[in-house]
Protein backbone atom coordinates (compact mmCIF):
# COMPACT_ATOMS: atom_id res chain seq x y z
CA UNK A 1 0.00 0.00 0.00
CA UNK A 2 1.22 3.42 -1.18
CA UNK A 3 2.02 5.71 2.15
CA UNK A 4 -0.63 8.51 2.18
CA UNK A 5 0.35 11.55 0.75
CA UNK A 6 0.32 15.25 2.78
CA UNK A 7 -1.71 18.03 0.73
CA UNK A 8 0.26 20.89 -0.59
CA UNK A 9 1.31 23.31 1.63
CA UNK A 10 0.66 26.92 1.00
CA UNK A 11 3.40 29.30 1.37
CA UNK A 12 3.81 30.71 4.48
CA UNK A 13 1.65 28.14 6.21
CA UNK A 14 3.23 26.40 9.67
CA UNK A 15 3.65 22.40 9.32
CA UNK A 16 2.48 20.05 12.00
CA UNK A 17 5.11 17.45 12.99
CA UNK A 18 4.15 13.85 11.70
CA UNK A 19 2.41 12.20 14.83
CA UNK A 20 1.82 14.93 16.86
CA UNK A 21 -0.59 15.07 19.25
CA UNK A 22 -2.90 17.57 20.46
CA UNK A 23 -2.74 18.49 24.28
CA UNK A 24 -5.69 16.82 26.53
CA UNK A 25 -6.18 20.29 28.10
CA UNK A 26 -4.44 23.63 29.39
CA UNK A 27 -1.95 22.62 32.26
CA UNK A 28 -2.81 23.02 35.65
CA UNK A 29 -0.75 25.91 37.53
CA UNK A 30 -1.08 24.12 40.48
CA UNK A 31 1.35 21.66 38.79
CA UNK A 32 3.91 23.75 37.71
CA UNK A 33 3.75 25.75 41.09
CA UNK A 34 2.67 23.65 43.58
CA UNK A 35 1.24 25.34 46.68
CA UNK A 36 4.05 26.99 49.03
CA UNK A 37 4.39 24.44 52.27
CA UNK A 38 3.78 25.60 55.72
CA UNK A 39 7.05 26.93 57.61
CA UNK A 40 5.29 28.43 60.64
CA UNK A 41 2.27 27.04 62.34
CA UNK A 42 0.37 29.54 65.36
CA UNK A 43 -1.32 28.02 68.14
CA UNK A 44 -4.01 30.93 68.86
CA UNK A 45 -5.84 31.46 72.04
CA UNK A 46 -9.30 33.55 72.13
CA UNK A 47 -12.53 34.16 73.78
CA UNK A 48 -15.95 34.80 72.41
CA UNK A 49 -17.93 37.20 74.26
CA UNK A 50 -21.43 37.20 74.58
CA UNK A 51 -22.11 39.77 72.29
CA UNK A 52 -20.73 38.29 69.63
CA UNK A 53 -22.91 37.85 66.66
CA UNK A 54 -24.66 33.87 66.76
CA UNK A 55 -23.50 32.76 63.68
CA UNK A 56 -23.93 29.17 62.40
CA UNK A 57 -20.82 27.26 62.82
CA UNK A 58 -19.94 27.25 58.60
CA UNK A 59 -20.45 31.07 59.16
CA UNK A 60 -18.13 31.48 62.06
CA UNK A 61 -15.28 29.41 60.11
CA UNK A 62 -15.64 31.72 57.23
CA UNK A 63 -15.51 34.78 59.57
CA UNK A 64 -12.31 33.44 60.38
CA UNK A 65 -10.82 33.44 57.33
CA UNK A 66 -11.74 36.34 56.24
CA UNK A 67 -10.52 38.01 59.20
CA UNK A 68 -7.05 36.63 59.04
CA UNK A 69 -6.53 37.21 55.40
CA UNK A 70 -7.46 40.98 56.24
CA UNK A 71 -4.54 40.93 58.75
CA UNK A 72 -1.84 40.43 55.74
CA UNK A 73 -0.34 37.54 57.29
CA UNK A 74 1.11 34.93 54.72
CA UNK A 75 -0.84 32.21 55.37
CA UNK A 76 -0.56 28.73 53.68
CA UNK A 77 -3.53 28.44 51.19
CA UNK A 78 -3.18 31.87 49.97
CA UNK A 79 -1.67 30.83 46.37
CA UNK A 80 -4.39 28.01 45.50
CA UNK A 81 -7.03 28.24 42.69
CA UNK A 82 -9.72 28.74 45.11
CA UNK A 83 -7.60 31.25 48.00
CA UNK A 84 -8.45 29.73 51.43
CA UNK A 85 -6.19 29.81 54.05
CA UNK A 86 -5.67 26.86 56.35
CA UNK A 87 -6.80 27.07 59.74
CA UNK A 88 -7.63 24.13 62.13
CA UNK A 89 -10.45 24.96 64.70
CA UNK A 90 -10.13 23.08 67.93
CA UNK A 91 -14.25 22.28 68.98
CA UNK A 92 -16.77 24.39 67.39
CA UNK A 93 -18.24 26.57 69.31
CA UNK A 94 -22.25 25.92 69.38
CA UNK A 95 -24.31 29.44 68.04
CA UNK A 96 -24.27 32.33 70.75
CA UNK A 97 -22.23 30.37 72.73
CA UNK A 98 -19.72 32.44 74.93
CA UNK A 99 -16.17 31.02 75.47
CA UNK A 100 -13.16 31.96 77.28
CA UNK A 101 -10.08 30.00 76.47
CA UNK A 102 -10.86 29.06 72.34
CA UNK A 103 -7.63 27.31 70.35
CA UNK A 104 -7.26 27.57 66.72
CA UNK A 105 -4.11 26.71 64.63
CA UNK A 106 -3.13 28.69 61.49
CA UNK A 107 -0.18 28.40 59.33
CA UNK A 108 1.79 30.34 57.59
CA UNK A 109 4.26 30.18 54.35
CA UNK A 110 7.27 32.62 56.09
CA UNK A 111 8.29 32.85 59.64
CA UNK A 112 7.32 35.88 61.50
CA UNK A 113 8.00 36.83 64.70
CA UNK A 114 5.63 36.82 67.77
CA UNK A 115 4.92 40.30 68.12
CA UNK A 116 4.11 40.72 64.16
CA UNK A 117 1.33 37.65 64.54
CA UNK A 118 -0.29 39.26 67.34
CA UNK A 119 -0.40 42.53 66.08
CA UNK A 120 -2.32 41.43 62.81
CA UNK A 121 -4.54 39.69 64.33
CA UNK A 122 -5.45 41.60 67.19
CA UNK A 123 -6.46 43.91 64.63
CA UNK A 124 -8.70 42.27 62.17
CA UNK A 125 -10.39 39.42 64.85
CA UNK A 126 -14.03 38.37 63.81
CA UNK A 127 -16.81 41.25 65.91
CA UNK A 128 -17.01 39.76 69.56
CA UNK A 129 -13.93 37.92 69.52
CA UNK A 130 -10.75 39.36 71.87
CA UNK A 131 -6.98 37.74 71.67
CA UNK A 132 -5.36 35.87 74.79
CA UNK A 133 -2.65 34.30 73.92
CA UNK A 134 -0.12 33.10 70.91
CA UNK A 135 2.75 30.64 70.52
CA UNK A 136 4.51 28.51 68.04
CA UNK A 137 3.82 24.96 67.56
CA UNK A 138 6.07 22.51 65.79
CA UNK A 139 4.77 21.98 62.76
CA UNK A 140 4.94 17.96 63.14
CA UNK A 141 2.52 18.21 66.03
CA UNK A 142 -0.94 16.17 65.65
CA UNK A 143 -3.65 17.98 64.38
CA UNK A 144 -5.07 19.68 66.98
CA UNK A 145 -8.73 18.97 67.14
CA UNK A 146 -7.46 15.31 67.34
CA UNK A 147 -5.93 16.05 70.94
CA UNK A 148 -8.88 17.49 72.80
CA UNK A 149 -10.32 15.28 75.36
CA UNK A 150 -12.51 17.44 77.82
CA UNK A 151 -14.03 21.28 77.93
CA UNK A 152 -15.12 23.07 81.00
CA UNK A 153 -18.13 24.87 81.32
CA UNK A 154 -19.58 27.24 83.28
CA UNK A 155 -23.15 26.89 83.78
CA UNK A 156 -25.77 29.73 85.50
CA UNK A 157 -29.22 27.69 86.16
CA UNK A 158 -32.58 29.11 86.39
CA UNK A 159 -36.12 27.48 87.35
CA UNK A 160 -39.52 28.63 87.16
CA UNK A 161 -39.68 27.26 91.06
CA UNK A 162 -37.29 27.49 94.06
CA UNK A 163 -33.70 26.89 93.46
CA UNK A 164 -32.71 23.81 95.04
CA UNK A 165 -30.16 25.01 97.80
CA UNK A 166 -26.26 23.94 97.81
CA UNK A 167 -26.62 20.37 99.96
CA UNK A 168 -29.55 19.22 97.51
CA UNK A 169 -27.75 20.00 94.49
CA UNK A 170 -24.69 17.89 95.80
CA UNK A 171 -26.76 15.14 96.52
CA UNK A 172 -27.70 14.81 93.18
CA UNK A 173 -24.60 15.41 91.64
CA UNK A 174 -22.86 12.46 94.13
CA UNK A 175 -25.50 10.33 92.89
CA UNK A 176 -24.86 10.75 89.46
CA UNK A 177 -20.92 10.53 89.64
CA UNK A 178 -21.81 6.99 90.90
CA UNK A 179 -24.09 5.68 88.57
CA UNK A 180 -22.26 2.85 86.50
CA UNK A 181 -24.05 4.51 83.73
CA UNK A 182 -27.03 7.29 82.60
CA UNK A 183 -29.10 5.85 79.68
CA UNK A 184 -30.36 9.26 77.73
CA UNK A 185 -31.29 9.97 73.93
CA UNK A 186 -30.37 12.87 72.01
CA UNK A 187 -31.64 14.42 68.53
CA UNK A 188 -29.25 13.15 65.53
CA UNK A 189 -30.61 13.41 62.12
CA UNK A 190 -34.16 13.84 63.30
CA UNK A 191 -34.18 11.00 65.54
CA UNK A 192 -33.83 9.86 68.69
CA UNK A 193 -30.77 8.07 69.58
CA UNK A 194 -29.79 6.04 72.65
CA UNK A 195 -26.57 6.83 74.18
CA UNK A 196 -24.44 6.63 77.52
CA UNK A 197 -23.94 10.33 79.08
CA UNK A 198 -21.82 8.40 82.28
CA UNK A 199 -18.41 7.96 80.39
CA UNK A 200 -18.68 11.48 78.81
CA UNK A 201 -18.75 13.13 82.59
CA UNK A 202 -15.61 13.77 83.87
CA UNK A 203 -17.33 16.31 87.27
CA UNK A 204 -19.60 18.73 88.32
CA UNK A 205 -19.28 21.13 90.93
CA UNK A 206 -21.20 23.87 92.44
CA UNK A 207 -19.38 26.89 92.33
CA UNK A 208 -18.94 29.32 95.40
CA UNK A 209 -22.81 31.28 96.04
CA UNK A 210 -22.22 34.93 95.22
CA UNK A 211 -25.73 37.06 96.77
CA UNK A 212 -28.09 37.93 94.31
CA UNK A 213 -26.44 35.53 91.63
CA UNK A 214 -27.98 32.42 89.91
CA UNK A 215 -26.76 29.30 91.21
CA UNK A 216 -23.75 27.77 89.11
CA UNK A 217 -22.60 24.52 88.24
CA UNK A 218 -18.97 24.06 87.20
CA UNK A 219 -19.24 21.11 84.39
CA UNK A 220 -16.24 18.98 82.66
CA UNK A 221 -16.92 17.09 79.93
CA UNK A 222 -15.25 14.62 78.56
CA UNK A 223 -14.89 14.30 74.14
CA UNK A 224 -14.16 10.51 72.69
CA UNK A 225 -13.94 9.84 69.30
CA UNK A 226 -16.45 6.45 69.46
CA UNK A 227 -18.64 7.76 71.86
CA UNK A 228 -19.34 11.23 70.98
CA UNK A 229 -19.02 14.42 73.08
CA UNK A 230 -20.52 15.03 76.54
CA UNK A 231 -23.07 18.27 76.42
CA UNK A 232 -23.43 20.58 79.58
CA UNK A 233 -27.09 21.01 78.73
CA UNK A 234 -27.70 16.99 78.91
CA UNK A 235 -26.03 16.76 82.30
CA UNK A 236 -28.10 19.73 83.65
CA UNK A 237 -31.66 17.79 81.78
CA UNK A 238 -30.04 14.46 84.05
CA UNK A 239 -29.89 16.65 87.32
CA UNK A 240 -33.09 18.17 86.53
CA UNK A 241 -34.75 15.15 85.86
CA UNK A 242 -32.99 13.01 89.51
CA UNK A 243 -34.64 15.97 91.93
CA UNK A 244 -37.50 16.12 89.92
CA UNK A 245 -37.44 20.07 89.43
CA UNK A 246 -37.56 22.28 86.11
CA UNK A 247 -33.70 23.56 85.74
CA UNK A 248 -32.99 25.24 82.75
CA UNK A 249 -29.88 27.24 81.29
CA UNK A 250 -29.74 30.87 81.93
CA UNK A 251 -26.38 31.34 80.38
CA UNK A 252 -23.74 28.99 79.48
CA UNK A 253 -19.69 29.62 78.84
CA UNK A 254 -16.95 27.12 77.62
CA UNK A 255 -14.16 28.32 79.99
CA UNK A 256 -11.35 26.35 78.39
CA UNK A 257 -10.56 22.69 76.56
CA UNK A 258 -8.49 20.08 77.77
CA UNK A 259 -5.88 19.07 75.43
CA UNK A 260 -4.09 15.13 75.99
CA UNK A 261 -1.37 15.93 78.38
CA UNK A 262 -2.39 19.02 79.64
CA UNK A 263 -1.90 19.14 83.49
Amino acid sequence: MEPTQRPPVAPGEAVEPRGAVEPAGPVEPSRANPPAEPRQRWRVRFRRRPDAPPLPQREQLAAWEASLVAGGLPLVGLDLPVPRPRIVVAVPLGVGMAAEGELLDLFLVERRPVNEVRAALAETLPAGHELVDLHDVWLGEPSLSGRVVAADYRVEVVTTTDTPDRPTLETAIGRLLGAATLPRTRDKGGRSVGYDLRPLLAGIDVAPASPGQPTTLLVRTRFDPERGVGRPEEVLAAISELLEVPLEIGSIVRERLILAGDD
